[in-house]
């Protein structure tokens, strides 16, 4: 990217907050009303969690291995809930974003190394996002998967650019957004069978082949996603900048806390109901999200299918906008510069509307770009670790060791699945 092309970041014009804070209270206000102090930042970085890239991998491992993975969403689900508290807690302690600190206490070529991993991150969840989108688009409406494409970054700019009685819209607009994804699939697994033993079973970690090694790390990659760990930094940090230690320790930490819990608990919840809905389909119809729409469409009827199309746009619309808002904020972070918003949209949509127009089959596009992204969370999860377990960074916020040996098992997981796709993807090149 030309760098003549940016301007340098004001520091005191921050990416927008998505609600303000109370600290005496530690509760969270959303736009003008009162939410009993649990929609926070963390409701806004959850959206990451259940993008299509989540439908795509959770819905394939349903129907391909029924409830046999259902753990791998589950513990996907826990090690986000580390993460992005982690991340939060980050961002609470310095008053900065993830980016900005790796700027502040890395060298030149570590930076720069970090900032390329973190923007081919951003490009790979918005091919996600975009497909996504516009597969639903497609199945809802028949728009053609490109025209749908270029619907989604239409989108995501006018709702990044609206101000509504002297607000930004993005973060009520992503957030109502998730709650949609939330009923739409409620809806869907209360017209389903369940087998309640079955789905038991599957909490008992199990592989039973290679193939299902790579949608395990797909299901991670679409769960744990790296912009999300620098999103969720940015949010916070622009919470706690100008705030004395003492009130943060007092209040703001419960909120964080708290916040993450239940937002994370909601995607967590969200993802296993994508999996048990689609094991209710016949074996081998995950090929695409397109097969999966015609198998609801023959087997559950028009209604249901058109739910699950429906919350595919919810997850495809809400996720383009926070990939937009990461982005940023990466940007800004490593570079203390300020991008264009529309500049940054069309850059990173270009891949996207690329496979949309070319691909014989987009959902295999999507759920290879959550494995990618499984590669690149390293390079967001090491960094976090490092900087959350040094006290000159972190005060009195610095992680325990419980925490530590937790962060350093995930780490070890995450590297130990991606060196495992690295020699089964040289092995059978």
């Amino acid at each position: 990217m030309n760098l003549a092309l940016l301007k340098p970041v004001d520091r005191t014009a921050r990416l927008p907050v998505p609600l303000r804070f109370d600290a005496t209270t530690g509760r969270g206000f959303l736009a003008r009303g009162r939410i009993v102090g649990l929609i926070g930042p963390a409701f806004v970085a959850a959206i990451a969690f259940v993008d299509p890239g989540n439908v795509a991998t959770n819905v394939g491992a349903g129907t391909d291995y029924r409830y046999v993975l259902l753990w791998a969403v589950v513990t996907a689900s826990l090690v986000a809930m580390l993460v992005q508290y982690l991340s939060a807690k980050l961002g609470l302690a310095t008053g900065c974003s993830l980016a900005e600190v790796c700027r502040d206490h890395t060298r030149r070529p570590v930076r720069i190394g970090l900032w390329l991993v973190a923007e081919a991150v951003v490009i790979m969840t918005d091919l996600a996002e975009f497909v996504g989108g516009a597969i639903a688009l497609n199945l809802l409406f028949r728009v053609p998967l490109l025209t749908g494409g270029l619907i989604v970054a239409a989108f995501t700019l006018l709702v990044l650019r609206a101000r509504v009685r002297g607000r930004d819209s993005f973060p009520a607009v992503v957030v109502g957004l998730l709650f949609l994804m939330v009923g739409a699939f409620a809806y869907l697994m209360a017209c389903s069978p369940f087998d309640a033993g079955a789905a038991a079973s599957g909490l008992v970690p199990a592989l039973p082949d290679t193939n299902s090694v790579l949608l395990a790390c797909g299901i991670l990659g679409a769960t744990v996603m790296p912009h999300a760990v620098f999103l969720h930094s940015s949010l916070i940090g622009g919470l706690a900048e100008d705030r004395p230690r003492t009130i943060r320790t007092a209040s703001m930490l419960r909120f964080v806390r708290r916040d993450v819990i239940v937002a994370m608990a909601v995607a967590a919840a969200v993802n296993v109901l994508m999996l048990l809905v689609a094991t209710s389909l016949p074996v081998g119809t995950g090929g695409s999200l397109e097969s999966v729409h015609r198998a609801f469409l023959a087997h559950r009827g028009a209604l249901f299918a058109a739910v699950f199309a429906l919350a595919l746009l919810a997850s495809g619309l809400a996720s383009a906008c926070a990939g937009v808002y990461a982005g940023q904020a990466i940007m800004q972070g490593f570079l203390r510069r300020n991008s264009s918003v529309w500049l940054r949209r069309i850059i990173s949509s270009v891949p996207a509307l690329i496979i949309l127009a070319l691909a014989p089959d987009p959902t295999k596009a999507l759920v290879y770009s959550q494995v990618a992204l499984s590669f690149g969370l390293p390079f967001a999860l090491v960094p976090l670790m490092l900087f959350t377990s040094r006290r000159s960074i972190m005060g009195v916020f610095v992680n325990r060791h419980r925490t530590v040996a937790a962060g350093l098992t995930v780490t070890v997981i995450v590297l130990g699945l991606n060196a495992f796709l690295l020699v089964r993807m040289f092995r059978f090149a």
